[in-house]
């Protein structure tokens, strides 16, 4: 087997034949079949997404699983037109129960008796307990702005549930010349909830780090408002990603991660 890529969470081997073996870092078969049930779950769009065919262990206890191979060039950055339809595609989507089953940062996201808005607002208030010292350190009057953030969302009522991927950004996206062939690396954020969360966070993910990253992610909420998305509740959605992830990566919040989570609370409007 030919190793062809490796991240946070496994090393992925061309198995030929259209299929790759990813071999996870820290997961067992039982932590990755409500991933493969939620893959399974997400309906034909203009591009691929993942399938896992098979699950198995390896003799650590770890999972083995058999996928699809998705193919594509690197994303073009020129091409906001096809990073706008891949949000656009997933708006079209309805999302079932695998999708609500699935846990998100490792933790049951969903409850019966909660709505997406109570949901998500009740996610930001766990992960601000875990980041509370350095938000507070850096973000002025943190405690108001998380009682704002938290009583909005949890204001929030959807019509419609469709599958939120939760990272759309360039890495993520494969290409067949001017159209997007393919979005890798659901599972982080990928649930059921509200288009404009994926509108809002991809806007942003679009250059994070760049010169000109301040211009693209406006000129993106822009496209996304025109499209119908509302720009208040896009600002709410990008206050409530920082919190969540400010510390996710580094909990000692040392990193650019959280440098550009901070940048964002300290400047959307309140």
């Amino acid at each position: 087997m030919e190793l062809i890529g490796q991240g946070m969470e496994g090393a992925v081997y061309d198995l030929g034949d259209g299929l790759v073996r990813k071999v996870w870092f820290d997961r067992r078969p039982d932590d990755v079949r409500p991933l493969k049930a939620f893959l399974d779950e997400v309906p034909e769009l203009p591009f691929r997404t993942p399938r896992i065919r098979k699950i198995d262990a390896a003799d650590n206890g770890l999972a083995v699983t058999d996928e699809d191979l998705l193919t594509g060039t690197p994303f073009d950055r020129s091409n906001l037109d096809a990073f706008v339809t891949v949000v656009e595609a997933l708006g079209t989507t309805t999302a079932g129960p695998a999708s609500k089953a699935l846990p998100l940062l490792n933790e049951p996201f969903w409850r019966d008796d909660l709505t997406w808005g109570e949901a998500l607002a009740a996610l930001v208030q766990r992960r601000a307990e875990a980041s509370r010292e350095h938000l507070a350190r850096d973000v002025p009057d943190f405690p108001k702005l998380l009682d704002q953030v938290t009583r909005r969302l949890a204001s929030i009522t959807l019509d419609r549930l469709s599958i939120v991927h939760g990272d759309i950004c360039p890495p993520n996206l494969l290409m067949d010349g001017a159209r997007p062939s393919a979005l890798l690396d659901w599972g982080f954020l990928s649930t059921a909830g509200d288009n404009t969360f994926d509108a809002a966070l991809a806007a942003g993910f679009f250059d994070m780090y760049g010169a000109d990253a301040r211009q693209r992610d406006l000129a993106l909420l822009d496209r996304f408002e025109t499209l119908g998305h509302d720009r208040e509740r896009m600002h709410l959605y990008r206050q409530a990603y920082a919190i969540i992830t400010a510390t996710i990566y580094d909990p000692n919040a040392g990193d650019g991660h959280y440098a550009w989570c901070i940048a964002d609370l300290n400047r959307l409007p309140r």
